[in-house]
C-alpha cells in the first residue's frame, strides 16, 4: 500500500512537471498575446510541487544503502535519449540567456513582481537567470538531503551551500539594488568572479557605494589573498568548493545524479592540467594588465587589456561556465566547469596540493576493490588507486565533497585535516607502524 502511494505521487509529479513545461513554453512564445506573470508563474509553481512530489517519495521509499542503484541502467543518467535531451535544452536555455535574451521576454516579464519586491528594479535576463538557478538549488537541495539523509556532513555541507546561494547569492544582492547600492556578491570572489579587482569594478563600487563600496572592495581583497590561502590551509579547498561556491553548488545538488559520469581516465586527467592552469594564469594577466593600463592612463596597452577581458568573458565566461559547464551536467558529468575551467579551483587547488593540512587518507588493508569511490568522484580521480596502494590521497583536483568516503562500504576512506609532516606518505607510515606492533 506504502508502494503504491509512492508510485502514485511520483506519476503525478511527472505530469504536473509536463503541464509546467507547457506553462513555461506559452509564457515564452505566446507573449505578448498571453499574461506572462498567469503562464510564468503557474508554470513555475507546477514546477515546485511536481519536483517534490517525485523527489520525495523516490528518495525516501530507496534505503540509504540503495541511493545510487541502477544509476546507469536508467536513460535519464546513463547518456540515454533523455539526457542528451535535456542537455540540448539547457544548452539551448544558455545560449537564448547569454546571446538573445530579447527571446526570453515574456519569462523576463514573468519575474517582474518579483524583482520589484526583492530589488525595486524591473527584471532582466540576469534576475531570471539568478532566480531559476536558486530554485534548482533548492528542489535538488532537498534531493541531497533525502539521498544522504544518514552523513551528518553532508546534511550541513547541503544546507550550508543552499544558505549561501540563497542568502548571498540571491536575496543581498537584490536588496543591495533596492537600496541602490552597487550589486554585489559577497560568496564569489576573484579570481572566479575575476573583474570584482579589475580597476573598472573597483572604481564603480568605490564611486557607488561609498563607505559600503569601499567595503566590498576591501572584502573581495582580503577573501581573496588572505582569508582563501589560511583556510585552504587548514580545509584544503572544500571549504569553499563545496561548501560555499553557487557552482559547486548547483553541481552538488542537482548535478548530483550526474557525478558518476565524470571521465576518470589519464587522458582526462591530462586535458584538465592543459587547460585549467593556463585559464588562471589568463586571468591573473588580464587583472595586471588592465591595473598596469589604468595607472598609465591608458597609454601602456590601450584597448589590449580591454581586449583581453572581453576574451576570457565571452569564451571563458560564458561559453565553459555556463554553456559547457551546466548544459553539459548529463553528458560528462556535474564538475566539467569546476574540473577543467574554473580559476578558483586552480588557484585553491594549487594550495591544497602544496600548503595544505587536508588529505583522504586510506586503509589498504580493508579495500575489496569494489570501485564505487573511483565511480562516485565527480572530478574523476581514480580513488579505489590509492586505496590500494595505501596511499592519502592529496589531488589539487578534490573538492572534498567526500562521497567517495560516504559509498565505500568498508570505511577505507576518511576526510582529515592533519599535521603537514610525512603527508605523503602519513598513512603508509601509518600502516608500517601498525604492522610492526602487531608483529
Amino acid at each position: 500500500m506504502h508502494r503504491k502511494l509512492n508510485s502514485y505521487f511520483i506519476y503525478t509529479g511527472y505530469t504536473l512537471l509536463a503541464v509546467s513545461i507547457l506553462c513555461l513554453i506559452t509564457c515564452i512564445v505566446a507573449y505578448p498575446y498571453t499574461d506572462p506573470v498567469l503562464w510564468g508563474w503557474s508554470g513555475i509553481g507546477l514546477l515546485i510541487v511536481g519536483s517534490l512530489c517525485v523527489i520525495v517519495p523516490d528518495r525516501l521509499q530507496a534505503h540509504v544503502a540503495q541511493q545510487n542503484n541502477q544509476l546507469w541502467q536508467q536513460d535519464a543518467t546513463s547518456r540515454g535519449w533523455s539526457a542528451w535531451l535535456l542537455g540540448v535544452v539547457l544548452t539551448g536555455f544558455y545560449v537564448l540567456l547569454y546571446w538573445f535574451p530579447e527571446t526570453l521576454q515574456g519569462l523576463i516579464l514573468a519575474f517582474e513582481p518579483l524583482s520589484q519586491w526583492l530589488r525595486n528594479k524591473p527584471s532582466d535576463h540576469w534576475f531570471v537567470y539568478g532566480a531559476l538557478y536558486t530554485l534548482a538549488v533548492l528542489l535538488m537541495g532537498v534531493y541531497a538531503l533525502l539521498k544522504y539523509r544518514n552523513n551528518r556532513y553532508h546534511l550541513i555541507r547541503t544546507c550550508s551551500v543552499i544558505f549561501f546561494q540563497l542568502g548571498f547569492a540571491f536575496l543581498l544582492p537584490g536588496l543591495l539594488l533596492a537600496f541602490n547600492q552597487p550589486e554585489f556578491y559577497f560568496s564569489y570572489f576573484w579570481p572566479l568572479k575575476y573583474d570584482y579587482l579589475f580597476p573598472g569594478t573597483v572604481g564603480y563600487l568605490i564611486d557607488n557605494g561609498a563607505a559600503l563600496g569601499v567595503f566590498m572592495v576591501f572584502w573581495g581583497a582580503v577573501i581573496s589573498f588572505i582569508a582563501t590561502p589560511v583556510l585552504t590551509y587548514f580545509y584544503g579547498k572544500r571549504w569553499y568548493c563545496s561548501w560555499v561556491c553557487g557552482c559547486g553548488g548547483l553541481a552538488e545538488t542537482a548535478g548530483d545524479p550526474y557525478r558518476h559520469l565524470s571521465d576518470n581516465s589519464r587522458k582526462a586527467w591530462q586535458w584538465e592540467v592543459a587547460i585549467i592552469y593556463p585559464i588562471l594564469g589568463f586571468v591573473i594577466i588580464t587583472t595586471l594588465l588592465l591595473w598596469a593600463n589604468s595607472w598609465s592612463g591608458g597609454t601602456l596597452f590601450g584597448d589590449l587589456s580591454g581586449g583581453f577581458s572581453s576574451a576570457y568573458g565571452f569564451f571563458i565566461g560564458s561559453i565553459f561556465s555556463g554553456v559547457v559547464g551546466v548544459g553539459f551536467y548529463p553528458i560528462l558529468g556535474n564538475r566539467v566547469w569546476c574540473r577543467f575551467g574554473c580559476p578558483m579551483a586552480a588557484y585553491l587547488g594549487l594550495l591544497q596540493k602544496h600548503f595544505s593540512r587536508f588529505r583522504i587518507t586510506t586503509n589498504g588493508g580493508q579495500c575489496i576493490s569494489c570501485g564505487n569511490c573511483s565511480t562516485y568522484c565527480e572530478m574523476g580521480i581514480d580513488v579505489r588507486w590509492y586505496a590500494q596502494q595505501g596511499e592519502p590521497i592529496i589531488r589539487s583536483s578534490c573538492v572534498g565533497c567526500g562521497i567517495c568516503a560516504h559509498v565505500c562500504p568498508r570505511g577505507v576512506l576518511k576526510l582529515e585535516n592533519g599535521p603537514r609532516e610525512n603527508r605523503y606518505a602519513g598513512t603508509t607510515l601509518i600502516n608500517r607502524d601498525a604492522v610492526n606492533i602487531l608483529s
